[in-house]
């Protein structure tokens, strides 16, 4: 069987042998407010056109528009999972094991639904999640795995959205444009309305307004 070459991570991994691969990516690490969210994807290699798999790029380098049509277009032949990590949790905690908590619940989501499990998960970082299936660091995973950038690209769209509705009863602070960023207008917001339940206190900007 030939394989789409533009997965040639996923077949290193085990995928051309049979073997199922999932990609695993966060967003939203290093925002001031809102939850990370996770995302674990698995590509079904035998079915993806080419042409589809192409429209799998960094989710940092698409449109929100361009990554919905990426999402519509990649649904047929693709699984993916989210997990997430709330702003309680994160200042329960500290942002590293949170993130990988995410991804956890991503993975097993994944693994329940398609009830098959992995033979190796790349991981985009450098930083493992406890896993109980083979797991792989892949530094700038979003670059070259086409499963890492599509499990991104979704949890992006995901995580906008949900600080896009945070911004309606939080006005202010622009979390419909900067998606809880310490951006300029963030950060003005912060001086002049303050912090809310949705920041995450452990954050430096954050723990300096605390009372």
């Amino acid at each position: 069987m030939i394989f789409n070459q533009e997965f040639n991570l996923e077949l290193e991994y085990g995928a051309n042998k049979g073997g199922t691969v999932f990609g695993v990516d966060e967003v939203g690490r290093g925002a001031l407010a809102g939850p990370i969210i996770a995302g674990a994807c698995w590509i079904n290699l035998n079915l993806i056109p080419q042409e589809i798999s192409h429209m799998i790029i960094d989710s940092k380098a698409l449109t929100k528009k361009r990554r919905t049509k990426v999402i519509i277009a990649t649904r047929p032949y693709t699984v993916i999972e989210l997990g997430i990590a709330e702003v309680s949790e994160i200042n329960a905690t500290n942002i590293l094991v949170s993130t990988l908590k995410a991804m956890e619940r991503a993975i097993k989501s994944l693994v329940n639904n398609i009830k098959r499990e992995p033979d190796n998960v790349l991981i985009d970082g450098n930083h493992l999640p406890t896993c109980h299936w083979p797991t792989e660091a892949i530094v700038k995973g979003d670059e070259i795995s086409k499963s890492i950038a599509l499990a991104s690209i979704v949890a992006k769209q995901k995580r906008d959205f949900r600080m896009s509705v945070l911004a309606k009863s939080h006005p202010g602070y622009g979390w419909e444009r900067n998606a809880g960023y310490g951006t300029a207008e963030h950060m003005k917001a912060l001086v002049e309305l303050g912090i809310t339940q949705h920041h995450r206190q452990n954050f430096a900007p954050i723990r300096a307004l605390l009372p």
